[in-house]
């Protein structure tokens, strides 16, 4: 710390000095004419020693710089690629070439130059004229050590941006999975829409909410859990295909799975129902995965995983007996239920339903195994109080989720649009949960439901998981640019 302070001190100095001298520091009157990566795309084929009489004009931050005699080599990166500058004393002359020296690592500058290639091989620009554009008063992290520490690596996302390269390539990814969803979903006549992001009701999930006070209205509001709920509205309206891509709000705990802001795709088709959305979760996540990487496998965790063919679609009780070999059924005694869990290590919460019980069993034994895509589908009623109820048991919904790598990738229903149907269930979940203030009924979708909704499908994707998945990356703070974190010092 003391030596980066004695650094940022030489820095203001200099930076001092060129004030006095009448120069200009933080420039905003120079526009480049080339990125580096078309530079390289056009000449990196070029000979050894060869010359091009190209005058490029270019930007960049300075991320080396060595002298040798009368000659500085430097190299700029400008986010597309990195390529050597080369200052030649009697090119450029002396005060310059003095000016040059002044130069610091992590710098912006401006320069014009002809591209060629040294006789070593290496593509540079033979600088003629250059601009100090922006003074960098804190030294980047070492070349060959960087940024590792993970804590400050999220805290300082434009320090790990600028010197690990590959970090830059996890959000151009995810770039590039949006566009691909967009343009999947649009082709299939689904319109992209926008909802509330402040709720009077926290409704669409039962996570705990962030609240806010309005003033002007003088009323407390709740940044959005889920947009299910108004999306569900405009099916109503008469919108028969429609999606979100939407940023969701939770107050609760934080892990490499869970952030308190995050991304999810939320869709809604009119006359569709949850096996119409399983086949269109498959073509959406296969054309992403092929549009992103270029294929349909991956690897994830060491593990190959293809996205190619069908996904295996099995019911949550047939999966507990076929990978955690437990053998419960829905008949079972809710004590009995209580039992087998404890024999397998899983302890349900104080109160839990059956339906609990045997998702807790599920997510603790089964869910870490489920690698390659496959479909978990018929969840117990009283843990999907938004599903239909499923046409051959009315014990259980009509409802999946996406495993992929073991992680929880979708969410999705035939929707409950029986509006009698849905407030007996909203008022269950409230008994259940003890009727706190922050789990009131919204009574306005109830009476949407009331003027009429199709049978529609819904379903959620996250999509921070999803880039987790496609990245290779261990932590869904690896894929958010900005995650949350505890404030420094403490």
């Amino acid at each position: 710390m003391g030596e980066t302070s004695e650094i940022v001190s030489q820095r203001i100095e200099k930076l001092e000095k060129l004030k006095q001298e009448g120069k200009k520091i933080y420039q905003c009157d120079f526009s480049p004419q080339e990125r580096l990566v078309e530079i390289r795309e056009k000449y990196g084929g070029l000979e050894s020693g060869a010359a091009t009489g190209f005058m490029a004009r270019v930007a960049g931050r300075v991320m080396a710089f060595r002298e040798h005699g009368k000659a500085i080599f430097a190299e700029i990166t400008d986010g597309s690629d990195t390529l050597q500058l080369y200052v030649n004393f009697k090119k450029v002359g002396a005060e310059q070439f003095a000016e040059f020296q002044d130069i610091d690592v992590g710098d912006w500058l401006g320069v014009e130059g002809e591209v060629f290639k040294t006789r070593r091989g290496e593509l540079s620009i033979d600088v003629q004229m250059f601009i100090l554009l922006s003074k960098a008063l804190r030294p980047l992290p070492e070349k060959y050590h960087g940024l590792r520490d993970k804590e400050t690596r999220y805290r300082q996302r434009y320090v790990d941006l600028i010197v690990n390269p590959e970090v830059r390539e996890v959000f151009l990814v995810r770039n590039r999975v949006i566009r691909a969803i967009r343009e999947f979903l649009e082709a299939r006549g689904f319109l992209e829409v926008e909802t509330p992001m402040l709720h009077a009701i926290p409704g669409g999930a039962t996570a705990r909410p962030f609240r806010t006070h309005h003033n002007a209205l003088d009323i407390d509001l709740y940044l959005r859990i889920a947009p299910e709920l108004y999306l569900k509205r405009l099916i109503v309206g008469g919108f028969d295909k429609i999606y979100e891509l939407n940023r969701n709000f939770r107050n609760e705990g934080m892990s490499t799975r869970h952030n308190p802001e995050f991304t999810m795709l939320e869709l809604y088709q009119a006359f569709a129902n949850y096996r119409d959305l399983m086949d269109l979760t498959q073509e959406l996540l296969g054309y992403v995965v092929e549009q992103v990487k270029g294929e349909r496998r991956i690897v994830y965790r060491g593990q190959e995983i293809d996205f190619s063919g069908d996904w295996e679609r099995i019911s949550m009780i047939e999966a507990i007996q076929k990978y955690a070999h437990i053998q419960i059924h829905l008949d079972l005694d809710g004590e009995v239920l209580r039992k087998i869990a404890s024999e397998h290590k899983v302890v349900p919460e104080e109160g839990a339903s059956k339906g609990e019980t045997i998702n807790q069993i599920f997510e603790q034994t089964v869910a870490s195994q489920l690698i390659a895509p496959t479909f978990i589908l018929d969840y117990p009623k009283d843990i999907s109080p938004l599903a239909r109820t499923h046409a051959q048991d009315e014990r259980l919904t009509e409802r999946f989720e996406l495993f992929i790598g073991g992680e929880e990738i979708a969410n999705a229903f035939s929707e409950l649009i029986d509006p009698i149907e849905q407030r007996r269930r909203f008022e269950e979940q409230l008994e259940a949960r003890g009727g706190t203030e922050d789990r009131l009924i919204d009574e306005d979708f109830l009476r949407a439901l009331e003027y009429g909704m199709p049978p529609t499908g819904g379903e959620g994707i996250g999509i921070d998981r999803l880039i987790m998945v496609l990245t290779d990356s261990p932590s869904i703070r690896d894929v958010i640019m900005f995650p949350h974190l505890r404030p420094e010092g403490n």
